[in-house]
């Protein structure tokens, strides 16, 4: 870390502008090789049969779109903006958020007691590392959600087990949770954590003191825990079809024998033996690492189940698809690098991104059907860079404890009928318009 604070700021921002680069241009061709129908507009691509000799600067990042005009007539007039872009403002967000995470510290609540520059400037940098992989991966998530209107699984389960694995090897890669300066007089007066051991990560029951019973072994009940958020997100990646137009027994019967006869059942199922050891050995080794991979694993678990339970609604009270299960995996993987506190925030504010652009969409073109990916990664933004901010205004709300969970579930018990408002409500002034 000294090797590393010891570069000028000028010569770090300039590498972190040249690793955005590289990570638009990575985002670019995923986003062209993962898509259903596999493009190539990427000049990292073969080009097409038809289209004019590739040159070297064509590989440029963003300048090098501008030469690649010369394929419009391939790929449709105006393609060569959005990667362009792309390129552009990932370059932008990675020197932005550097300096936003490491300089002005900007996931921090005001007022703190600050621990030592070392320990503080590893945090943060570590912090600031996790979050541009989750970046990353949003980002390309959303640029094929947008083509596709689909989330592939090879961004968001590699995504997810990269998260889990941060958790358990950097405790403290998981966002803050110091007391707010207001709320925490007998915190600001003690000394501030002097070393990594301390640092006070997101936990399961922040701001709520940790229990032992979720403590590493000989616990087996946090272990049971574990296990449980696992296998649920490793069952929820078998591939299933549900036919109940015939009854019930005959759905379960055809749901099975789909699970039994695919392949990649087995690799699913090999994962989850092998997930189950690591838990285990993360579970023996008890201390942060169990704590924040138990944070990790109900993150995971809270963020994809709340999106699954609102597909479910929305399946059956619009009778049509409200957001695919690709939303449901990218929100657990979103689940796996946070902790469950903030997937709330971003459950509460995705939809109203997504309302406000269904609004415009719709009056434009009378079309209401919109990707989600795109708003929930733009929430999942949003809440890290004001993390700091956002959890002194969190923190009285969640040290209520199991009247968190209860409210929730009291939220999505009458979300069914606000939908259903809310479909008649459009159906009503499609008419008008009509």
């Amino acid at each position: 870390m000294n090797v590393l604070l010891g570069i000028p700021l000028s010569v770090r921002l300039a590498a972190f502008l040249a690793l955005g680069l590289a990570a638009g241009v990575l985002a670019n061709l995923a986003a062209d090789a993962l898509a259903f129908t596999p493009r190539r507009r990427s000049p990292w691509r073969p080009p097409l049969p038809d289209a004019p000799p590739r040159r070297w600067s064509d590989r440029l990042p963003v300048v090098g779109w501008l030469g690649l005009r010369r394929e419009a007539n391939l790929h449709g007039r105006g393609f060569w903006i959005r990667p362009m872009l792309v390129e552009l403002l990932a370059a932008l967000g990675c020197c932005g958020l550097y300096l936003w995470e490491t300089q002005y510290l900007g996931l921090l609540p005001a007022g703190i007691a600050l621990p030592p520059p070392m320990v503080l400037m590893t945090v943060l940098h570590v912090q600031f590392a996790v979050h541009l992989v989750l970046c990353w991966m949003m980002m390309t998530a959303s640029l094929i959600d947008l083509d596709e209107k689909t989330i592939p699984d090879a961004i968001t389960v590699p995504g997810t087990l990269i998260g889990l694995a941060s958790a358990a090897l950097l405790p403290w890669s998981l966002l803050t949770a110091f007391p707010p300066a207001a709320e925490a007089g007998l915190f600001v007066n003690a000394p501030p954590p002097a070393s990594l051991a301390h640092w006070p990560f997101l936990r399961l029951t922040s701001p709520n003191p940790w229990p032992q019973w979720l403590a590493g072994a000989p616990h087996f009940g946090s272990l049971a825990l574990a296990l449980a958020c696992w296998w649920a997100w490793c069952l929820a990646l078998l591939p299933r079809t549900w036919y109940a137009r015939h009854g019930l027994r005959r759905a379960v019967l055809l749901c099975l024998a789909r699970i039994v006869r695919e392949r990649f059942t087995y690799r699913v199922l090999a994962m989850g033996v092998v997930g189950s050891m690591a838990v285990v050995a993360v579970w023996a080794f008890g201390g942060n690492s169990w704590a924040a991979l138990l944070s990790s694993l109900t993150g995971m678990l809270c963020g994809g189940g709340i999106v699954w339970a609102v597909r479910i609604l929305g399946h059956h009270i619009l009778q049509r698809e409200a957001m695919g299960f690709g939303d449901v995996l990218l929100m657990a993987m979103i689940g796996a690098f946070l902790g469950w506190q903030p997937c709330l925030v971003v459950f509460f504010l995705a939809p109203l991104l997504a309302l406000a652009a269904g609004i415009v969409q719709w009056l434009l073109v009378r079309d209401d059907a919109i990707p989600y990916g795109p708003f929930l990664c733009l929430a999942t933004l949003a809440v890290i860079v004001v993390w700091g901010r956002m959890w002194d205004r969190l923190y009285p709300l969640l040290g209520l404890g199991w009247f968190v969970p209860l409210a929730m579930v009291f939220c999505l018990a009458i979300m069914g009928p606000l939908l259903l408002l809310v479909h008649r409500l459009r159906m009503l002034l499609e008419r008008l318009l009509d």
